[in-house]
């Protein structure tokens, strides 16, 4: 095989090369025997002019490229370069498709050689990076990229990426290599050629595997720690002293700074341990809060041999917890401290039933190359956990397949030495400290569900979560997507899946004719009848959420009384009760299948395994399905509110039902506070007004067991922010909704002009995020910034954040999930504008169901409980400014009802004492420019 490759990047005026746009820079470096030997780059003058955005992102401009030589003089100079070459680039296609439009025009063939796509490679050899592009991978790999976005720096880059790569690749033990082959024919580039080079390589040596890897099943895997059994030591000293917690915090802690709010904290919480108490403690930003909890817990389990369980909400809170404070954590303490991160089982691979799968022939894509990430993968992971991965939704697809579970019809039991599900229950029963998640802990209510130890002592932690994450636990839900294709996958004969593939095993092992069993034909129309009876269920409850539905309104959401008399309504029930009856005949007959196979304890081959596996799985599912139609249609459970979702684009496809318990504080009370010796609950915004009765209520929580703590946070807000309330907006209630949008655009683009960008614009909904970003646009005054819009730029919450935090003039919009989580230090933030105050909708199924209680036992829903609620909100919004010591900026509230209201006060009474400032917006600009 050829060892040169001819790595490109182009620069172009658009995307399509067949709507005529055209090459502007043109880039190549050649690689040989893993050394960069030849540069080559060029602008090329084009007849079509160079479109704004394209100037803005490339920094080259039509007066640059007048002297330029045009595509066809270079032509010869590329050809040569790639003569008996690879082709190499970042998203391949794309380079090639232009490269070739413009070969051909001039005259010549174009290039029919090998190509790599070193996207696809980055996938398969990083298969848990963040994120695929260029920049990023570049910033990963400590690869110098000064000129983003000109073609020589990133086909430089780029080059420089390939050679990692190819390294990376070729010392990959044989085994798995050959695996990568026997994958690679399905993808998009010519990887298969170097895999195939690289395993002849192996193959004439003798392949020694490095030592920390081994080889199990055919699989190479990361060796797994020996599981220790750590005894009991000698206590630990609880610090005393200052003095004490300074030396602690000295051993881990170079550039130690106490803070009196941690040391405060941490005596709360080992004080709570050690009298039995529950205890709420608000902690600022600043504070240490995850320390002032992790080390007295530390201290408490050793001392008396209890497990410690630190449950929180976001996933990244749990990640940094384990990566970045235990290891400090381990330093400050005198004895051996084991800590084991718990998951859902969901969230861990089965290597049986990815070893079964992994020889199956394939012909999709995302399969084949979730496959090959998830080869390399398994020689790094230590977890198992399919987070660490950066899968395609196709590739999520396939991993339901292979995640961990208790369906397997056949298991092999060697299996369980290297399961990685297994292990990590091992490793709990050892731990001291337990890391996991709202959700998993509330599985502990129901001990047939509880995959913890027995735990009496808890930390919770993002504690303004916790209610809902409970009310979610207990949350049952059916949609019609879902519906469907669980029995699209599952299928009928004639196509050819699941059931097909079961009806296979009957008729090649002769017992298809067995009188116990339904006929497959009898089946097949059990299957046909559901699919058609699910159509006329979701199309009755559609008809039932239209009647009432409020024009114009994208998202429609109807609550479902207990005593519901509407016609459309009955006609859902009774459609519901006949898939009820469908589902249970389904399942008691396709269960007789599977219990007869096992009764004749037939040798099922790799494949038969496989579908019986997915058979059972599709039993667990339907029979979870019928108990919900039942609760949420047929008998709807009285403690609970049911509602349906749906989009008005699509009613059929997009609409879903859902219960949820209206109240949780009593079944909280009962079968968890109750039965627990400690729960310290803690986060930064758990006090309406200085009070923490709201939350105590809806927890559960009762004074006379439970005490409480407020630490501020020790950064100096007087100084650092200053809140600017406009006097020159309307009342966001008291004009329509395009007035609103209209006015506060306006006031945007001034403050945007005077902040330089560095805007984080929270709004309470989409809708109104949508039409200012469009206002925005549309007026063309902002168009030397970058503007970034959750929902309509792509990208997750924190690749919005990311991309927001590299140019120096930008601006996000982002509603929900931006509120809180979201950590921009520095000057990347400046200014936070709060578009209106985050009341929850009155229309909000639960919010109703909630007021409707409070309402009949006297009390006003309102100030018990929409006011609060938005208090806590508003409160983390307030925290996205300052993350450091050293920020300052601004909060900018549009809603004039936080001054103009008696109930505003309350949101200002719970933020740290800043100055408040009402004006109009110029001299508001005065001040921004000014101070900044």
């Amino acid at each position: 095989m050829t060892n040169r490759f001819v790595v490109v990047d182009l620069e172009t005026t658009g995307n399509s090369p067949k709507k005529g746009d055209k090459i502007i820079q043109f880039a190549a470096v050649v690689v040989e025997n893993g050394e960069i030997k030849e540069t080559f780059s060029s602008l090329v003058s084009s007849d079509k002019p160079i479109p704004l955005f394209i100037e803005e992102l490339t920094g080259l401009n039509n007066d640059m490229l007048k002297d330029a030589p045009t595509f066809s003089e270079i032509a010869p100079k590329i050809l040569q370069l790639l003569d008996g070459a690879f082709f190499v680039a970042h998203n391949v296609l794309f380079d090639l498709s232009f490269l070739q439009e413009e070969l051909i025009n001039s005259g010549y063939e174009g290039f029919f050689g090998p190509v790599i796509d070193t996207v696809e490679l980055s996938r398969i050899v990083f298969p848990t990076a963040d994120s695929f592009k260029l920049t990023d991978l570049a910033t990963k790999e400590g690869l110098a990229h000064d000129r983003p976005h000109q073609a020589d720096s990133d086909a430089y880059v780029t080059a420089e990426l390939f050679l990692i790569l190819i390294k990376l690749l070729r010392e990959l033990p044989e085994v798995t290599l050959r695996q990568l082959l026997r994958l690679a024919g399905g993808l998009k580039s010519d990887i298969s050629l170097l895999l195939d080079e690289y395993v002849l390589g192996k193959s004439s040596t003798r392949d020694v595997i490095p030592e920390e890897l081994e080889i199990f099943h055919g699989l190479v895997l990361r060796k797994k720690e020996e599981i220790e059994n750590i005894q009991h030591s000698a206590q630990g000293i609880y610090p005393s002293t200052p003095e004490e917690i300074e030396a602690m915090f000295l051993r881990a802690f170079n550039d130690y700074e106490k803070r009196d709010g941690q040391v405060q904290m941490l005596d709360h919480v080992y004080s709570a341990f050690l009298n039995e108490r529950h205890a709420l403690i608000e902690a600022g930003t600043g504070v240490g809060k995850s320390m002032a909890y992790l080390l007295p817990s530390a201290i408490f389990s050793n001392n008396t041999n209890n497990k410690i369980v630190v449950s929180t909400y976001t996933t990244q809170l749990q990640e940094q917890l384990l990566t970045k404070d235990i290891p400090l954590l381990k330093k400050m303490v005198d004895f051996p401290l084991e800590v084991v991160l718990l998951k859902g089982r969901h969230h861990y691979i089965s290597l049986e039933k990815f070893h079964q799968t992994l020889y199956e022939e394939e012909d999709n894509y995302d399969t084949s190359l979730t496959k090959m990430q998830i080869l390399v993968w398994l020689t790094h992971t230590e977890t198992g956990d399919y987070e660490e991965l950066n899968l395609s939704s196709g590739g999520l697809l396939y991993w339901n397949r292979i995640k961990n579970d208790s369906s397997s019809f056949v298991k092999d039991r060697s299996w369980l030495s290297h399961d990685f599900y297994f292990l990590i229950r091992q490793r709990v029963n050892e731990a001291k400290i337990i890391i996991t998640n709202h959700s998993l802990l509330m599985a502990d209510l129901n001990a047939e569900n509880s995959i913890l130890p027995p735990f009496e002592y808890v930390i919770i932690d993002e504690a303004h979560h916790f209610e809902k994450a409970v009310g979610k636990s207990f949350n049952q839900s059916i949609d019609y997507l879902s519906l469907r294709m669980l029995l699209s996958q599952f299928g009928s004969i004639d196509q050819r899946q699941t059931f097909y593939e079961l009806e296979q095993i009957f008729k090649n092992t002769q017992i298809e004719d067995n009188h116990k069993l339904l006929h497959s034909f009898q089946i097949n129309e059990m299957i046909v009848e559901l699919q058609f009876e699910i159509d006329d269920l979701f199309r009755a409850v559609a008809l039932f959420v239209k009647r009432s539905a409020k024009k114009g309104n994208q998202r429609l959401v109807k609550r479902v009384s207990h005593d519901e008399s509407a016609k459309e309504w009955s006609s859902a029930v009774a459609s519901a009760e006949r898939c009820q009856f469908l589902l249970k005949d389904l399942y008691d007959s396709l269960n007789k299948w599977v219990d007869f196979v096992k009764s004749q304890q037939l040798t099922l081959d790799h494949h038969q395994r496989i579908t019986m596996n997915e058979v059972v799985s599709f039993l667990d599912e339907i029979e979870e399905i019928r108990s919900h139609i039942k609760n949420l249609i047929i008998k709807p459970l009285s403690n609970q509110v049911t509602w349906i979702e749906m989009d008005a684009r699509a009613t059929q496809n997009l609409t879903s039902i859902y219960s949820q318990p209206v109240s949780i504080s009593r079944l909280l009370k009962e079968n968890f506070f109750d039965k627990k010796k400690s729960a310290v609950l803690t986060s930064a915004t758990m006090t309406v007004n200085q009070s923490f009765d709201f939350v105590m209520d809806s927890l559960g929580l009762e004074e006379k067991n439970c005490s409480t703590l407020h630490i501020p946070s020790p950064f100096a807000y007087k100084e650092q922010v200053q809140v600017l309330i406009p006097d020159d907006l309307p009342e966001i209630n008291k004009v329509p909704l395009s007035d609103y949008v209209a006015a506060i655009t306006e006031h945007i683009i001034s403050i945007a002009e005077a902040t330089k960008g560095r805007m984080l614009i929270l709004f309470t909904s989409y809708d109104m995020l949508r039409k200012t970003y469009d206002l925005i646009k549309e007026s063309g005054l902002l168009d030397d910034y970058v503007l970034f819009a959750q929902g309509i730029t792509s990208g997750s919450r924190s690749r919005l954040t990311r991309n927001f935090q590299r140019f120096e003039k930008s601006i996000l919009l982002g509603t929900s999930s931006f509120w809180e989580g979201i950590d921009i230090p520095g000057e990347a933030l400046s200014c936070l504008v709060i578009v209106r105050l985050p009341f929850t909708p009155p229309d909000d199924p639960i919010a109703e169901a909630k007021s409707e209680i409070i309402q009949a036992e006297g009390q006003n829903p309102f100030s018990k409980h929409s006011l609060p609620e938005a208090v806590l909100r508003f409160k983390q919004g307030f925290g996205r400014l300052i993350r450091k010591k050293t920020d300052r900026g601004f909060v900018i509230i549009f809603d004039r009802r936080i001054v103009t209201t008696t109930y505003g006060k309350a949101f200002l009474k719970s933020i740290p004492t800043v100055p408040v400032k009402t004006l109009d917006i110029n001299e508001m600009l005065n001040i921004i420019e000014d101070w900044l």
